[in-house]
């Protein structure tokens, strides 16, 4: 059985030799063939100088470099077209997700489950980052179709009918927390205690969470847009009834000079719900707009992976 291993690099310097020191380790010591996978996201770092010397001392590792930073997405999804395991493990470079916790992931995957979850606890997390998150979660499990579940993230075992579904959906926006639950399949889920990073700072900063936020919102239904709908049905609703209380009022009492501030008030109103709406279908356009063009998700410029290679060995395994 090959295991295939997937980390995105971006801006990893500090942490790659560790990285692949400690999953060479562990596979070593439990005996697993495996493909380590480091796909470098345009990091403007010394990341791919390193993990080029780390691919002399270790035979195992593969590394695509994309032409400039593609978003972790990409990343993750090239690692997943070139690994040629029985399975594959996705884990962050940063060693937040510890390999040590590999054998167990393995282990439920003999048992015959597709997709090993890990799923870390927020102990230790700073409040600027765990109070976002927790509010994404409910957020997000309350307009899609999908359900998400906090703290279960890209640390994951997942089998090769799983990598080949993944593949198969060819879209161009992508959210892997939403793919992973979409598709399905036999899943277990192991509990782990949150880890700091070991060197470095996160990339994502706060307008990038948000970002990740809407994209994941918007990638999986129509709701935002019934939202729309509803919300202009009920202002729409609330004005008649403005209209009919005024018309009764002129009825009954003569025409009155008009306020100032019901003018205002209504035209303020009635712009904000517009533009609200505008910007939901903007959204939605916007994401047509990308998959009409028909882009690919990365482009490599370097690789010491050979695609004839990987043919073959599809191929044997198939």
């Amino acid at each position: 059985m090959l295991i295939s291993l997937i980390a995105p690099i971006y801006n990893e310097e500090k942490n790659i030799r560790l990285l692949t020191e400690k999953i060479d380790q562990t596979m070593q010591q439990y005996q697993y063939e495996y493909e380590l996978i480091l796909v470098n996201d345009g990091s403007k770092d010394d990341s791919l100088h390193i993990i080029k010397q780390q691919a002399q001392l270790f035979s195992q590792l593969k590394y695509i470099s994309f032409s400039r930073n593609f978003g972790k997405e990409s990343a993750m999804l090239a690692g997943l077209n070139a690994c040629t395991g029985d399975c594959a493990i996705i884990l962050d470079a940063d060693l937040q997700h510890p390999p040590e916790r590999i054998p167990e992931m393995i282990a439920y995957y003999n048992e015959g489950y597709d997709q090993v979850v890990m799923k870390r606890d927020r102990t230790g997390e700073h409040v600027i980052r765990k109070l976002p998150t927790q509010l994404f979660y409910k957020l997000i499990n309350n307009a899609v179709d999908i359900k998400l579940t906090d703290g279960e993230g890209d640390f994951r075992l997942i089998s090769r009918r799983v990598i080949d579904s993944i593949l198969s959906l060819k879209e161009y926006n992508r959210f892997s927390k939403g793919i992973f639950e979409w598709i399905g399949f036999k899943k277990k889920t192991i509990n782990f205690k949150n880890v700091e990073r070991h060197e470095g700072t996160s990339s994502f900063s706060p307008k990038r969470l948000i970002d990740y936020a809407i994209d994941g919102i918007i990638s999986y239904n129509n709701k935002p847009l019934r939202l729309c709908f509803h919300f202009s049905a009920v202002t729409m609703a609330l004005c008649l009834l403005y209209i009919l209380i005024t018309f009764i009022q002129i009825l009954s009492h003569g025409i009155e000079e008009p306020g100032y501030f019901t003018i205002i008030a209504s035209v303020l109103f009635l712009g904000s719900v517009q533009l609200f709406g505008l910007g939901i279908i903007g959204e939605y356009i916007g994401r047509i707009y990308y998959e009409t063009k028909g882009r690919p998700h990365y482009i490599i410029c370097d690789t010491n992976i050979n695609e004839t290679d990987i043919q073959k060995k599809v191929r044997n395994r198939a």
